[in-house]
């Protein structure tokens, strides 16, 4: 990602982390066309790789995945037009045939990697509750003392995964997610705009009411502000702008 030299620890033996995407999907809410998120690839990747780290790209069900239009730097919106990591990484040609190209989550060997590492984006809340290989490869990853991340509605998994024991990973521990500030800052956008009809929600159901009823100690830095949290090897983020800030977590506890 750049000519830096990230003066890895054991260029022989580089941490290597399974970032998962999911797979592209319509809303049953607004019938939209819905997947992951960009930035929530590209700044975790770009973090990585300047870490001197391997990054392989997965996704539930494999083969090519499509992101949310406003995450698309090139989008009409404008939204994210000011988000350069992700514009470098979508017209790199071999950066962008991972996200071409994904590998399936069934065929993620734990024992090779060192972290997981689960993106958001609107497609995870309506694809992750079936996806029943990565509730199963997230907690191997937990179980297993290796870093397990998850950000913005990518913490949808943490409503699925569960221990051998049967118990969620989430119970107990100190969270994040995408916040319910933001759920109603985007229901209120879509309201206004005139997208949706005023009893219609963007979203099925709820990242921090989720977590809070299954026992997790939920918390939150503010409407679309950068903020993660890590509670031991189980590592969380806010929204699409706290993708650098998990990454930083992630590689504090993997180290280099």
């Amino acid at each position: 990602m750049s000519l830096q030299d990230p003066n890895v620890l054991n260029p022989q033996r580089r941490k290597r982390v399974a970032m998962v995407i999911a797979n592209p999907a319509v809303s049953t809410t607004t019938g939209w066309p819905v997947g992951f998120w960009w930035s929530e690839l590209t700044h975790p990747y770009h973090a990585f790789v300047e870490a001197g780290y391997e990054v392989a790209v997965f996704s539930p069900a494999g083969g090519p995945c499509a992101a949310d239009d406003m995450s698309d730097p090139n989008d009409a919106s404008g939204y994210s037009k000011t988000d350069l990591i992700s514009q470098g990484f979508i017209h790199t040609p071999e950066l962008k045939a991972l996200v071409d190209n994904t590998q399936k989550v069934a065929d993620l060997d734990v024992a090779a990697f060192d972290a997981i590492v689960v993106a958001g984006g609107q497609a995870p809340m309506f694809t992750f509750e079936g996806a029943t290989d990565l509730h199963a490869k997230f907690a191997a990853f937990f179980e297993a003392g290796k870093v397990a991340a998850a950000l913005c509605h990518g913490s949808a998994i943490l409503a699925y995964a569960k221990d051998s024991q049967g118990h969620y990973i989430a119970k107990g521990r100190t969270v994040t997610g995408f916040a319910n500030i933001e759920e109603d800052f985007a229901d209120n956008a879509v309201w206004n705009y005139g997208m949706l009809p005023r009893d219609k929600h963007v979203m099925p159901w709820r990242i921090e009411d989720r977590l809070k009823a299954l026992g997790a100690n939920y918390v939150q830095g503010g409407l679309w502000r950068s903020f993660a949290v890590r509670d031991g090897n189980l590592v969380t983020g806010q929204q699409n702008f706290s993708g650098g800030e998990t990454a930083r977590l992630v590689i504090e506890a993997l180290g280099r």
